[in-house]
């Protein structure tokens, strides 16, 4: 072998051994840079002399990458979801907000003041007990109201930032496919870790499939994991979109396309956070399945206490002598209109009196499917989820009531709500409307009074036993179950000023043990009552006999009061009815406000077959179930970031930076290059061996 040829071979090996330096370098030098992956030069046999320098290349496990990525979105959905789920979760079991605690002050004040109801401090103290357990129930609303409202600067802030890393990621895209058209030789590394960085920081925000691409080089797709594009193999990319509809504070994310100038349309498409992933989806999934529905369980359980209070101090008589009136005041609500619902239309919806019990934590959808002179006649109902999903039967069904119709005036919907239809603009088949009747209305709940003498403790009926009777039967219970006023068909006998009409029960005469006559105001006979064998409520037996008058059957609940007996009446037994006057040491209504907390009040959810709960029972079952939320999203949190752990780890071991294996291989090729260098050495002295001999 000639000397040329020596220096051939000691040239190469120095090339090559000093590019082996070159590569150890780099990897040395940014072992703390982020994203970083170290590289590895290859070396190739050459096909004459000496050793050819290949590729420098990353060295990357693609599958262990992807499996970090996968990582890295469940890590992000938990901690988002767990942290705001802690929060509420806190905020709802500590003893200063709890309603539950609230709830029990104002029965126990309740109790207490039934024990003396002249004593107007005892009275003040009930009123101060409600008005701490609404001011708690407000609390929560508003806390509640707020976080929402921060919610949708996370939201927006979030796809922000997920749209400048998908733009970055294309035009990376770009620039690393020219940069591989321009040299073959070495891959541009800090281009593809760049690329990779933004990628992972993407995946952080929402679950993405990452795929290289079959038609440029170095190019790759990111699809979200539902499907839709998000960077395509030219570069291109989609972004993302916040929009609202009928609910403004109710963000919705859309997908919205770029074909540029492609023949193909643009295009809008909905995303469902569901499938999202990521911190994003974990935002979404805390406001669907935790903020959304607890800010409408808290809306329901204040109507469904301050409806069953007022309706209950209603059938009562206060200090003053009258006849009860709302304690509480509760709002109505308006609707909202759809976006393609445009014109001057004014939707009012109100809880139906004495219908609180009735209500759910649905959302309503309404959408006018018949018009009558421009208003709506038939109405399609649809029950929502705080989402805007629809609600579903025990069959797993949409809760739809068709064919629903409505007139003038506030029509009643299922569920214990009225509605109103007004505005100046004719309705037409088709307009929507969004019905929130629980989302605030615990921020809006007020007082209708404060006075501590509208509490109406004593029942305004006194049934009394004539003193002349000779049998043992005595009154052991006087129930009132309605006192409205007016001349309506669901009036009652009251006449608001203090007394009873006088075509009204006054009397339940007995002409023998198991025969009653329903005497009148006037001592008229109202109806007659054979064979009974039941002393309880007289006058619900008179109304059932056949005998009761033709002019008030059509009423629905006249008189609005029933008496019931105990013990053995005798022939010419008498019973009177009369307006408690002076009554005021009566408690019989504040013991049946105080029964109240023992009572099913609060609907489980839009099954109509379900049980209703107490209002602990509801409040104790919304804390339960956030609580277990919030435990369960801590136990997958600490699961998610252990494989995440050992997810980094894999992807290390493969393309992290190993000082004790960079110093190894440094040492290695300074030796290689110093051998290379004495080959060159001694093909010089070589040659000029051979000068010298020609000489």
């Amino acid at each position: 072998m000639s000397s040329v040829d020596l220096f051939s071979l000691a040239t190469s090996g120095v090339n090559a051994s000093g590019k082996l330096l070159q590569t150890t370098s780099n990897n040395i030098a940014n072992v703390n840079t982020p994203g970083y992956v170290r590289e590895r030069t290859e070396l190739n046999n050459s096909q004459v002399f000496g050793v050819e320098i290949g590729n420098t290349e990353r060295i990357i496990n693609v599958f262990a990458q992807n499996q970090l990525r996968r990582d890295i979105t469940a890590v992000g959905e938990l901690e988002a979801f767990s942290s705001k789920t802690t929060a509420i979760d806190n905020l709802l079991a500590g003893d200063a907000n709890s309603i539950s605690k609230g709830m029990s002050e104002y029965f126990s004040a309740l109790q207490t003041a039934a024990d003396d109801p002249t004593n107007l401090a005892s009275r003040e103290q009930v009123l101060g007990k409600s008005e701490s357990l609404f001011q708690r129930m407000r609390t929560l609303s508003d806390y509640m109201i707020e976080k929402e409202e921060e919610l949708n600067l996370e939201f927006t802030s979030l796809i922000n930032r997920a749209n400048t890393l998908i733009g970055n990621i294309g035009d990376l895209n770009r620039n690393i496919v020219i940069a591989n058209g321009n040299s073959t030789a070495d891959q541009p590394s800090a281009l593809l870790n760049e690329r990779d960085k933004a990628v992972d920081e993407l995946s952080s925000i929402m679950g993405i499939n990452v795929k290289e691409s079959q038609t440029q080089n170095g190019a790759v797709t990111i699809n979200l994991t539902s499907g839709e594009s998000l960077v395509l193999e030219n570069g291109a990319f989609n972004l993302f979109e916040v929009n609202t509809d009928a609910d403004l504070s109710l963000k919705q994310l859309t997908l919205e396309t770029n074909f540029g100038s492609q023949t193909k349309a643009d295009a809008s498409l909905r995303i469902q956070e569901s499938d999202l992933g990521g911190a994003l989806g974990g935002l979404f999934g805390y406001r669907n399945e935790v903020l959304g529905p607890t800010m409408r369980d808290v809306g329901q359980l204040s109507i469904a206490f301050a409806d069953a209070m007022n309706e209950q101090n209603k059938l009562g008589m206060d200090l003053d002598g009258q006849l009860g009136s709302n304690i509480f005041d509760i709002p109505s609500f308006r609707g909202l209109a759809y976006s393609d619902t445009n014109g001057d239309y004014v939707v009012t919806a109100q809880v139906t009196e004495g219908m609180g019990a009735e209500l759910t934590d649905a959302d309503y959808k309404i959408e006018v499917t018949a018009v009558s002179g421009g208003a709506p006649s038939e109405l399609e109902i649809t029950f929502l989820n705080a989402d805007g999903t629809p609600k579903k039967d025990g069959s797993g069904n949409d809760i739809v009531f068709s064919n629903f119709p409505v007139s003038s005036g506030f029509n009643e919907l299922p569920g214990g709500i009225e509605v109103d239809f007004a505005g100046t603009s004719s309705y037409t088949v088709g307009n929507e409307f969004l019905i929130q009747p629980t989302k605030t209305i615990a921020s809006k709940i007020d007082f209708s009074t404060m006075r501590p003498e509208d509490l109406a403790f004593a029942t305004p009926v006194r049934g009394q036993a004539d003193s002349t009777n000779l049998g043992d039967a005595s009154v052991v219970n006087v129930a009132v179950s309605n006192t409205t006023l007016g001349t309506g068909i669901d009036r009652s006998a009251f006449d608001g000023a203090g007394g009873i009409d006088t075509g009204a029960p006054a009397q339940i005469v007995f002409t023998a043990p198991d025969t009653f006559d329903v005497v009148d105001g006037t001592g008229a006979v109202m109806a007659s009552v054979t064979g009974t064998t039941d002393l309880n409520n007289l006058i619900e037996q008179a109304k059932n006999s056949g005998t009761w008058p033709a002019g008030l059957s059509g009423l629905t609940d006249y008189p609005g009061y029933d008496i019931s007996l105990d013990g053995v009446p005798r022939a010419g037994d008498s019973f009177s009815l009369a307006y408690n006057t002076d009554g005021f040491n009566d408690n019989s209504n504040a013991l049946n406000l105080a029964a109240l907390q023992n009572e099913n009040l609060v609907q489980v959810s839009s099954e109509a077959t379900n049980t209703p709960r107490t209002f602990q029972d509801a409040y104790a079952s919304m804390v339960g179930r956030i609580g277990e939320d919030a435990a369960m999203a801590k136990v997958s949190l600490a699961s998610a970031e252990a494989m995440q752990v050992q997810s980094e780890n894999w992807f290390q071991s493969v393309s992290g930076v190993s000082l004790d294996e960079e110093a190894a291989n440094l040492i290695k090729y300074q030796q290689s290059y110093a051998a290379a260098a004495r080959i060159l050495t001694t093909a010089q002295e070589l040659f000029n061996t051979i000068l010298q001999s020609a000489r």
